[in-house]
């Protein structure tokens, strides 16, 4: 029988971790962009561009992340398209996590005082140069930790991947119990592992959340 040291079992997560980390920050950076494109339509003055985006957010935040993972995965194997792990779990997470930009997003859009909105208008600004110029700059300062703050659950939501077999820090946690039998040691550094990269996100969305307020405050 094979002996496990403590060194190996925590070299083998750290190592899985690396892929939490990289799934975790094209999921962000891809939901970001989707989600920027999108929130435009959701705030815009196009009503049918403002009810697709409203269906659209309401199916990924109200059905399960799993199932999500799962019709990424399998759905299109039904039509005989081989899709491998790794891109159906960025693409789930990239559509999940847009979803939940845009409402973060346009509640910070909608944040602004309405009276930003008529002083530039009284300027002669059209819609596109008060977004640009009045409305994104202050909504910025208040998407900011909400945004980083998200960004923790996009790396929690990495761990449900390993059902459809992309091997990350959890996926790697089930297999290396699996051959040193110490579920205690394998999954204490699993927590250890998502703590470490989950809780300077935390903290960061408090820091950044006090620091934005008195700025606020004091301007």
């Amino acid at each position: 029988m094979i002996q496990f040291t403590t060194w190996d079992i925590l070299r083998g997560l750290l190592l899985a971790a690396r892929w939490t980390l990289l799934l975790s920050l094209v999921s962000f950076a891809g939901g970001a962009i989707v989600g920027a494109i999108l929130l435009f339509l959701r705030i815009g003055k196009a009503r049918a561009g403002r009810i697709a985006v409203k269906y659209f957010v309401e199916l990924f935040q109200g059905t399960p992340l799993l199932m999500q993972l799962f019709l990424a995965f399998f759905g299109l194997g039904l039509f005989g398209i081989d899709v491998p792990a790794w891109l159906a779990a960025g693409a789930a997470l990239t559509l999940w996590s847009s979803a939940f930009l845009i409402e973060i997003w346009r509640g910070c859009v909608e944040a602004v005082a309405k009276g930003q909105w008529e002083a530039s208008a009284s300027l002669g600004m059209g819609y596109l140069q008060q977004m640009r110029y009045v409305i994104l700059p202050q909504a910025l300062r208040i998407a900011v930790p909400p945004t980083v703050g998200f960004s923790v659950q996009v790396v929690k939501g990495t761990a449900l991947t390993s059902i459809i077999g992309f091997v990350e820090l959890s996926k790697a946690g089930t297999v290396i119990t699996n051959a040193t039998f110490q579920p205690f040691t394998v999954y204490g550094f699993v927590a250890l592992i998502y703590f470490a990269l989950c809780w300077p996100l935390s903290k960061s969305s408090q820091i950044l959340e006090r620091k934005l307020n008195v700025a606020h405050r004091n301007h």
